[in-house]
């Protein structure tokens, strides 16, 4: 067993700023991560909307925070979580070659964004394929592009790009959008906005970017050109691990505030896998250093060692 003052568990913004506000609070920590470092923007081929950053490709904007929190002394140890515990006033935090004992745990293990499952969707994920659609937008101004989804995400996302893009097209699997009302007529007066019913992706096409999607419906199968294709299907968090310490909302969300605070004493949540209300590169960067700069007073008042 190895003793440290904080377990950080994901590598991704949230986990790896919290490793560098915790280094720079003078405390021990190790951060945990089952697959890359960076997360999901490792395959963001362009971040433009990140405050003094503009065009910096998502692998070197993961690869600058995985050097900086290294720097400043942070343990970065690629295995999965098996299970976590807490014996007061102490976490139990196993993986397959080590159970670390912790003063204080981060959960920053993020969301994974539902697929389609269709032919192209991997191959062509950060070429035309974009889980959001506030981040990518912009690089899809007065082209055509579609929205999967029927729900408030996809609705806002339809609308939002609809003030960019030439043509937008939505594509629903149920006969009627299950979003708000007042957002759904809003969509439904937009001009350049063109539902489809009924209506699955069963293929997006295209060399090496996209070209076109491939739907099938009741009445047969349609081609639209389009250059993008926006997924809004819905997020999975995977707290489970956590649900015996502490209260997760209906969606499997941490119900943390804007402190990170759990409602378990010690274990904070940060970045995608707690409830709010928005998911980008800065608001898991400000959770980060919240849940990490929490943790340092939790540390420094509750636990005495």
């Amino acid at each position: 067993m190895e003793q440290i003052d904080i377990v950080i568990i994901g590598a991704g913004t949230a986990g790896l700023t919290a490793a560098i506000y915790a280094c720079r609070s003078g405390l021990s920590c190790v951060v945990l991560e089952e697959n890359m470092y960076g997360g999901q923007i490792v395959n963001t081929g362009e971040i433009e909307n990140y405050p003094g950053m503009p065009g910096v490709t998502g692998f070197d904007f993961a690869n600058a925070l995985h050097r900086q929190a290294e720097a400043l002394g942070a343990k970065i140890q690629f295995s999965p979580v098996s299970a976590i515990s807490k014996s007061d006033p102490w976490f139990y935090v196993e993986t397959p070659s080590a159970t670390w004992i912790a003063k204080a745990v981060i959960a920053a293990n993020g969301a994974v964004h539902r697929k389609l499952g269709c032919e192209g969707e991997e191959r062509l994920s950060g070429k035309g394929v974009s889980y959001c659609a506030t981040c990518d937008g912009a690089f899809f101004k007065g082209k055509s592009v579609a929205v999967v989804g029927g729900g408030n995400t996809a609705a806002e996302d339809a609308l939002y790009l609809s003030g960019i893009c030439r043509e937008v097209h939505l594509i629903h699997r149920r006969d009627q959008f299950r979003a708000h009302q007042a957002t759904v007529r809003r969509l439904l007066a937009a001009p350049n906005v063109t539902p489809h019913y009924q209506a699955t992706v069963q293929q997006i096409t295209g060399d090496k970017r996209v070209e076109g999607i491939l739907l099938s419906s009741p009445n047969g199968e349609q081609r639209l050109e389009v250059q993008g294709v926006f997924v809004a299907i819905g997020l999975s968090p995977n707290n489970q691990l956590f649900a015996p310490l502490c209260r997760l909302d209906e969606g499997g969300y941490f119900a943390a505030g804007e402190d990170c605070r759990t409602t378990c004493d010690g274990l904070f949540a940060a970045g995608d896998t707690r409830a709010k209300p928005l998911r980008q590169l800065v608001t898991a960067a400000a959770d980060g250093a919240v849940a990490a700069s929490m943790a340092a007073v939790y540390v420094g008042e509750r636990i005495k060692s």
